[in-house]
């Protein structure tokens, strides 16, 4: 058993989330019972993570993408009421970590993706609000670009969707899971090879055809798979409580 707010402490701290402008507040979300004895993780919030989280006894859920969004309707109704009450009456914290959990240069989605996928000289790449979030390097040995891909599906276990508009084989590439297609301009500006995000706009075709880029759209989802499993594996050994992801797939 472990307290909450200890829980809640060290995370700021490792996560460095008082170095991160964000789109919503990384953290507490929802405030639940004060003692932890099982935490369930995810990577999105939902009503139907919240049941399974309450049916498996958990006293906190931990996501990458929580609840609370900067600029959102206040109002507390529809699908958000739902899944406010189904915290409440469960007495379930819920704590979410969105950018810090996508440029942490151990367990951030980018990094285990730079590193998964056998990228050397790893570096920061990508910038929001004037912070990198992302990584790029090189592969050891340039790959055909259709093996290059193909590696990609392994990875994230996903089908990209792919502009295949770059060189015939890739050796440098940049990444920055979930919704960074604007970032496109950023890995023209690098001269990468391969750029891989998780979604993509109708505009990026374009721009990656007349740039000579391949861009790698894995899908918001199974680009952010990864960190906040390793999160799930150091909290495992690091606190008094056992710790359990949750796999509930979006096909986007």
């Amino acid at each position: 058993m472990v307290k909450r707010d200890d829980i809640i402490a060290y995370l700021a701290e490792f996560l460095g989330v008082e170095e991160v402008k964000d789109s919503c507040p990384n953290g507490l979300q929802v405030e639940g019972r004060e003692e932890v004895t099982r935490i369930i993780t995810s990577v999105s919030a939902s009503k139907e993570l919240f049941r399974r989280a309450a049916e498996a006894k958990a006293d906190m859920v931990i996501v990458h993408h929580g609840i609370l969004w900067n600029g959102q309707n206040p109002v507390i109704k529809g699908s958000f009421r739902k899944r406010i009450k189904r915290l409440l009456q469960d007495e379930l914290t819920l704590l979410a970590y969105h950018l810090p959990l996508d440029r942490h240069p151990s367990i951030g989605n980018n990094y285990l993706a730079a590193q998964g996928l056998g990228l050397t000289q790893i570096r920061p790449f990508g910038k929001y609000k004037g912070q990198l979030i992302g990584f790029c390097g090189v592969l050891p040995q340039a790959l055909p670009a259709d093996a290059f891909f193909e590696k990609v599906n392994e990875f994230y276990a996903t089908q990209s969707l792919v502009f295949p508009f770059g060189p015939k084989e890739v050796k440098s590439v940049g990444i920055i899971s979930g919704g960074a297609q604007e970032d496109i301009y950023e890995a023209i500006d690098e001269k990468l090879d391969a750029y891989i995000t998780g979604e993509v706009s109708e505009y990026v075709m374009h721009v990656a055809l007349e740039s000579g880029l391949h861009f790698v759209s894995a899908g918001h989802y199974a680009t952010e798979r990864l960190g906040i499993r390793a999160l799930t594996a150091h909290l495992a050994g690091t606190f008094d409580a056992a710790v359990e992801y949750i796999d509930i797939p979006v096909p986007v």
